[in-house]
């Protein structure tokens, strides 16, 4: 089976160093959008621990500090992703090197865990969503911001176009395929919005 981890490490560790300043569609214009929107989402929620998976560079909880101290986490599969995080110093927040389906944290952890634009990248999405659910605390929300598509489009990108690609993108899905997803997990979906174009975002409460 082809490596999307050791894709995506390499694919994302060689754009750390200028991810946050290239704002195009190959860095990190969808992530922002992502990112904003939950933002937004999380601004009524109260809560004291909030997880990031695939964190990137920390821009999710970089502008989530500046509204509310809570306990932050984020982790990430790229070294230099969490080098570049760990270099804005940001206060309260703690990041780590780790992949989404073996999340180096313990049962009911976090009040949120949110996830923007990096859920097409894990080679194993129904673990990753398992783990969300195992670390997050009795009623707490799963936040998944991504872009996808469905149909015969999805098929192309996931049994063409991904098996050439080099980037480390190994699956595609739209909106509805997420809920249905996060159900078959274990959640029940909270909200679901298409904000621009392709990008959605679902929030799902653990049972």
């Amino acid at each position: 089976m082809k490596d999307y981890e050791a894709l995506s490490k390499k694919h994302f560790d060689g754009q750390a160093g200028e991810y946050d300043q290239r704002d195009t569609y190959y860095y990190s214009r969808n992530g922002k959008i992502s990112c904003h929107d939950i933002a937004e989402q999380v601004r009524s929620v109260p809560y004291e621990a909030l997880l990031d998976v695939g964190c990137g560079t920390g821009f999710l909880i970089d502008i989530l500090t500046k509204r509310k101290s809570a306990r932050y986490c984020g982790v990430d599969l790229s070294d230099e992703m969490i080098r570049v995080a760990k270099g804005k110093g940001i206060r309260g927040a703690a990041f780590t090197v780790g992949s989404a389906d073996k999340l180096p944290y313990p049962d009911g952890s976090f009040d949120i865990v949110t996830c923007s634009q990096s859920f097409h990248h894990y080679p194993y999405p129904e673990a990753a969503m398992r783990e969300a659910r195992r670390v997050l605390k009795p009623g707490g929300l799963y936040i998944l911001s991504d872009t996808g598509i469905g149909g015969v489009g999805a098929w192309i990108d996931n049994h063409i176009l991904f098996k050439l690609a080099k980037s480390g993108d190994c699956h595609t899905t739209n909106r509805k395929g997420i809920e249905r997803m996060m159900a078959a997990a274990g959640f029940t979906i909270a909200d679901s919005r298409q904000i621009k174009a392709m990008i959605y975002t679902v929030t799902g409460r653990k049972k």
